[in-house]
Parts: C-alpha cells; sequence; structure tokens
C-alpha cells in the first residue's frame, strides 16, 4: 500500500526538520533520497519548480519550504498534539515565522559576510544580528519552548536553526540556545531522526 506521506530530501539539506517532524508524529511515511545532481530533472521539477528539497507530498497535496511542512503536518494531524493551544497559538506562529524570516535571514546573512548598514537596517525585516539574537535569547530564556510550556512543531522547526547555528558557529553559544537545544536533543523522535540524517 502506497503511503499516503512522501518527503523528498536529502541527507545534507533542511530535509532533515522534516524527517524530525514526521517522526514526531509517528506516522508511516516514505523517504525519497534525491543527489543534489538530480533535484533540476523536469521529473522533479513537476513537483517542486524551485528544484529545492524537501518537498512533502501528503495525497494530492504538495507542501514545499520547511517551516510550512512543520505547520502543514501540525494541523493535518491534530490528534498527535504539536500545533498550537487557544493558550499558546499566538506565541506559537509569532516565533515559528520569526524563524523562518527574520532569524534565517540574520544568520544567512551573518554566514556570507553581508553587511547590514545602519542606514539599511530598516529595508530588511530582522534589522539587525545582533538584536534578533538578543530577541530570541531572550524568548528562549523565559520557558522550556518556544511557545510556552508546551512542545510543538515550532519547537522543532525553531529548534533545528537553533542545533545548526550552535554545530557551524553562526549563533554565539549562549546559555539560553544550549539549554533549549540539549533539552529538545533529548526526545525518542530527534534521536529515530538522527540516523536518518539529522544532526
Amino acid at each position: 500500500m502506497k503511503s499516503q506521506l512522501v518527503l523528498y530530501t536529502n541527507p545534507r539539506s533542511r530535509g532533515n526538520i522534516a524527517i524530525w517532524m514526521l517522526e514526531e508524529l509517528g506516522m508511516p511515511y516514505e523517504r525519497k533520497e534525491i543527489e543534489f545532481k538530480d533535484l533540476k530533472n523536469e521529473s522533479y521539477l513537476k513537483i517542486n519548480p524551485m528544484g529545492k528539497v524537501p518537498t512533502l507530498v501528503h495525497n494530492d497535496h504538495i507542501v514545499t519550504e520547511v517551516a510550512a511542512i512543520c505547520t502543514y503536518l501540525a494541523e493535518s494531524f491534530p490528534e498527535k498534539k504539536l500545533g498550537p493551544t487557544a493558550q499558546n497559538r499566538a506565541s506559537y506562529y509569532r516565533w515559528l515565522f520569526f524563524a523562518a524570516g527574520p532569524l534565517e535571514a540574520a544568520i544567512t546573512n551573518k554566514s556570507l559576510g553581508v553587511s547590514i548598514s545602519k542606514e539599511q537596517q530598516s529595508f530588511v525585516g530582522y534589522g539587525n544580528y545582533d538584536l534578533t539574537i538578543g530577541t530570541l535569547a531572550s524568548v528562549l530564556s523565559q520557558a522550556p519552548y518556544i511557545a510556552g510550556d508546551q512542545f510543538t512543531a515550532a519547537d522543532v522547526y525553531v529548534g533545528s536553526q537553533v542545533g545548526f547555528a550552535l554545530t557551524f558557529k553562526t549563533l554565539p553559544d549562549l546559555p539560553e540556545f544550549r539549554t533549549y537545544w540539549e533539552r529538545l536533543c533529548q526526545r525518542e523522535a530527534y534521536k529515530r531522526a538522527r540516523p536518518l540524517g539529522f544532526g
């Protein structure tokens, strides 16, 4: 019987975040690994015209962008309780998309040596690197998880960003980041995801 959930990925890609999310769900899924050289093949471009991974296919639905994949899966399987509650909904969406937007842009620009002048800061979503990093450290000092006391899909995404950045030293090794990441690494789903390419 064909799996309902199919993930196109590469072991050296953000697809590892989607694998972790799928492992959190505990649902059967099919993993199709694609070499980077094959991402521009016509057959794959029909699924994802950007020629990027990951791409999730759920029955007839196609989802790209790993933050969207995490959000979609949490909402598609509400019984797994990885989505927001009424109490933490605002924080859940706020910090999930903070990580997908300002945080990733700030880290990427820092890694590439892109310098944003004071005059240019109003044109970029993150303002400046130090402001973005300070904002994230502050919220992580207030609760065990990004949206409060409950682990959610937002932690899969935000936590992955933090973990990757600590590994590649694109985030400062602050206690707030280290404590948060070490807490997430204890999750059984994360431990299952690691041999499949994560971390």
